[in-house]
């Protein structure tokens, strides 16, 4: 007797009729948005809309269809205007209405430091509610791609070429000109334009050179003052010990623009950094997160200063305190921070502690594997008052409070980061420039708190 199935007649599965009640219960996220949306005030944002006009879609709504499509990984104006007619939790939030991804696209981009603006709110409610106390925080960084190509930027050290090749062409064409005999040009040339195109080509040039030894001048001064702290290092290990230290001496910069160094002309903003994940180089941002270790709720606001939250930094060592900064008054200080070895120097740990914030920094990589000797050793030998830096952080995190603190970095910051590029899929930000991107990262902390809001008060 052969199996029986189940089959599915489509011809009339699809004349089903439903309710987007059925479909979208009361505890959803759709309806959780819009309930969160409905105690914030969006006074900013409407008193920008002028008062002649068509019926505009209300802010509200716009803004709830770009939180629900980034706290579930639905980034792109496009696919959300797809998303209302697909998607019943998105037809639910446009209530029978699309607007045409444009429109999506322009209201985000209006509306960016507005909609930072809500993320205190945002902070402030789930304080309210109770799910937020701040307490020690996690601080990590992360690279995510910028919309930017690789293939449209220049070195420093092809610079030189390139602008020889365009002054040669461009004498060529001016004395092309000045020939009495117009018969001897190709067919179709238009001198003016085609000098005018080479002339702004040499503007962009001029202007990307400029960029690239600015960048080298704030990098030379970051590598020195590296390298001098390596040396004051040195000599106080030599001091405390009595010996020369083993290793390679340090060695001093070198100053000034590199060949490759690179400027890219789609976003100027965006730097080449290294993939975590391959090894290799692409166009990159560097986002910051401040994460409370009790509710992992991302307590940083989006600042005037972009830098807080977002650069164009490869490293994290400048990102720490701007990061600390921008979280919002209303919630206090954290008593202690957590932070991987990237963050480390003395300005930080200096920075933190005339902050109310007890730091504890990673002096160095952790090995994958440690031996099970270094978890059951003895507590150390507290270091001499006139230790350095990093004798005196290395012994904080050989403490059983260290250890506890630093340990909890890896089940909190780290998790948030790897949900937001691995779950959600957030690897390329939409839009370009460092302002517009660090909106873009605000946009995405904040659906990430909303997400894990309403993960709490179902649980």
């Amino acid at each position: 007797m052969a199996r029986r199935f189940k089959t599915v007649d489509y011809e009339r599965s699809g004349q089903q009729t439903l309710t987007i009640d059925e479909c979208v219960p009361a505890d959803h996220l759709a309806r959780f948005v819009v309930a969160i949306i409905a105690l914030l005030d969006l006074s900013a944002i409407e008193a920008q809309y002028a008062p002649v006009g068509g019926e505009a879609y209300a802010p509200a709504m716009l803004l709830a269809l770009l939180l629900y499509g980034y706290a579930t990984g639905t980034f792109s104006s496009r696919r959300i205007e797809k998303a209302t007619y697909e998607v019943i939790p998105m037809r639910f939030l446009a209530g029978g209405w699309h607007p045409d991804h444009s429109t999506i696209a322009q209201f985000r981009k209006d509306f960016l430091a507005e909609i930072q603006e809500l993320f205190v709110q945002v902070l402030v409610v789930a304080h309210e509610l109770g799910y937020l106390h701040l307490g020690r925080i996690s601080l990590d960084g992360s690279k995510i791609h910028a919309d930017a190509s690789k293939s449209k930027a220049v070195s420093y050290g092809y610079l030189p070429k390139l602008e020889q090749r365009l002054q040669t062409e461009v004498a060529a064409l001016l004395a092309l000109g000045e020939q009495a005999d117009q018969h001897d040009r190709p067919a179709g040339l238009d001198i003016e334009a085609e000098l005018a195109f080479r002339q702004e080509r040499l503007l962009n040039l001029a202007q990307a050179r400029a960029v690239l030894e600015a960048r080298a001048q704030e990098r030379d001064e970051a590598e020195q003052a590296a390298y001098e702290a390596k040396v004051r290092e040195r000599e106080e290990k030599a001091q405390r010990t009595g010996r020369k230290p083993g290793g390679r001496a340090p060695q001093p910069p070198e100053p000034g623009p590199r060949d490759k160094d690179q400027y890219n002309f789609t976003d100027p903003d965006s730097r080449i950094m290294k993939n975590s994940t391959n090894g290799g180089f692409d166009q990159h941002y560097n986002v910051q997160a401040a994460v409370d270790q009790d509710s992992l709720f991302i307590a940083r606001k989006v600042p005037d200063v972009v830098a807080h939250t977002l650069s164009n930094h490869p490293v994290d060592t400048a990102e720490a305190l701007p990061t600390v900064d921008a979280i919002p008054a209303a919630l206090g200080r954290p008593p202690a921070a957590a932070l991987d070895h990237g963050y480390f120097s003395p300005t930080n740990i200096q920075g933190l502690e005339s902050r109310g914030i007890d730091p504890y920094i990673a002096t160095g990589r952790e090995p994958h594997q440690r031996n099970w000797t270094e978890f059951f050793a003895a507590s150390p030998e507290p270091p001499a008052a006139d230790a350095s830096p990093i004798v005196k952080m290395a012994y904080k995190l050989r403490t059983d409070i260290g250890k506890a603190i630093y340990r909890l970095r890896k089940c909190t910051v780290e998790p948030v980061i790897g949900i937001i590029k691995e779950v959600l899929g957030f690897r390329q930000f939409s839009l370009r420039g460092l302002v517009a991107a660090a909106g873009e990262w605000g946009l995405v902390c904040l659906a990430w708190n909303l997400k894990r809001l309403h993960t709490l008060m179902g649980a």
